[in-house]
């Protein structure tokens, strides 16, 4: 039996990630949508205000039946979404939400296909990909959390390890090929670096975080955007291929002189040391919530909520983060799931982020929050998403 600690609960489920298929339970009370938002218009939003936000009035949510979402798509937020809909289950137990972790690139396959209520993705849909979303269903991409990608390494007597942009391109590149090599050990004067070969673990399934990772690599790499480019899926220089970010931890994990890229809550909750990163200023940064929080700063979220962040300004900004999508389609023909999409996602914005920073990701600022609200609420006429104490105007039906 699981505690009532979704955090708790999280660090013992990690291990079966691997195998994630998430049964996890919304219910519905009695009740109608009387539930109206307190925030003052127009006050200013900060981030991290998100945090202080609280899901409105369970009365309000009245499915009638037991409901059933299934969702698919990126192992990026998989543990926050593992915690959120597991306590979602203890809460309410007549919505049962079923989420697998197959990557971002299956997930929009699957949301296209309409194989699954709503799926998931670190990278936002392009033109191309939403065109063939049917145009009677339509789609929403909602970020709802945001985290930073680390390359984490496995060096048992190097704890701390320094790479400039160079030299983590020329790594991945496979034109720096062992620890010991001088550019490496110029930025780390003082590490014990190994006399052994490097090892690049690479994703080897349609990956969101791959997409990012790698549009940040054609920014700051002419040599990378020429010969590798970006994508979902590239063909890896050198380096051995790993299924999910849970699959790229792993064989980190088991490698010794390996180094790759996953979400910084894995590496967090997998005890995996990372390196800081040099960003556009030229500074050493090492990823955490608040490095990542001063990323998100750095950039504006435009009304269709899509956000590419290839090389981020800012002094203190961590160079590669990603929010991450749920899609949702703009028109559902059943009723009680349309209702019950708007509650997961109002439940994801408010006690939904007071866990991600545990977790390893990044909270939402309050103006995403408040957008994100207004984009997902006309989803269902019968259901207003209230986003409380998250700054600004709540959103709300006209």
């Amino acid at each position: 039996m699981l505690s009532s600690n979704p955090v708790k609960n999280h660090k013992r489920i990690m291990g079966i990630i691997p195998a994630l298929a998430l049964s996890m339970s919304l219910a519905a009370c009695g009740g109608g949508d009387q539930a109206t938002n307190t925030a003052t218009p127009g006050a200013e939003a900060s981030p991290g205000a998100a945090k202080e936000a609280t899901a409105s009035a369970p009365g309000k949510l009245d499915l009638g039946s037991n409901v059933q979402l299934t969702g698919a798509g990126a192992s990026f937020p998989a543990p926050l979404y593992l915690t959120w809909f597991q306590t979602l289950n203890q809460k309410y137990p007549n919505l049962q939400i079923n989420y697998q972790s197959v990557g971002s690139g299956a997930g929009v396959e699957q949301f296209t296909k309409g194989t699954v209520d709503f799926g998931a993705s670190d990278v936002a849909m392009k033109d191309d990909e939403i065109a063939k979303v049917p145009a009677d269903k339509g789609v929403l991409l909602l970020p709802v959390t945001a985290g930073s990608i680390v390359l984490a390494y496995n060096l048992p007597d190097v704890p701390e390890l320094q790479l400039p942009r160079a030299v983590y391109a020329d790594i991945l590149l496979g034109k720096i090929k062992t620890w010991n090599d001088a550019a490496i050990a110029k930025a780390n004067p003082n590490a014990k670096l190994p006399n052994t070969p490097i090892t690049v673990i690479y994703r080897s399934d349609g990956s969101g975080t791959t997409g990012v990772f790698t549009k940040h690599l054609s920014a700051v790499s002419p040599e990378w955007k020429t010969k590798v480019g970006e994508g979902k899926s590239v063909k890896w220089p050198v380096g051995i291929g790993a299924k999910g970010n849970e699959g790229v931890t792993a064989q980190i994990g088991q490698t010794a002189g390996s180094i790759g890229y996953i979400e910084y809550g894995y590496a967090k909750q997998n005890n995996l040391k990372f390196a800081a990163l040099e960003n556009k200023g030229g500074k050493f940064i090492k990823p955490d919530d608040q490095s990542g929080a001063k990323t998100l700063e750095s950039v504006t979220l435009p009304e269709n909520l899509r956000a590419f962040i290839a090389d981020p300004e800012g002094a203190d900004s961590y160079p590669i983060v990603s929010y991450s999508w749920l899609l949702v389609y703009k028109k559902y023909p059943d009723a009680a799931k349309a209702k019950a999409v708007e509650a997961m996602v109002e439940y994801a914005l408010t006690e939904g982020q007071k866990v991600a920073t545990e977790l390893g990701y990044i909270p939402l600022p309050a103006n995403v929050v408040q957008k994100v609200a207004a984009a997902a609420d006309p989803i269902s006429a019968e259901y207003k998403i209230s986003v409380g104490g998250a700054g600004g105007a709540s959103a709300t039906k006209p």
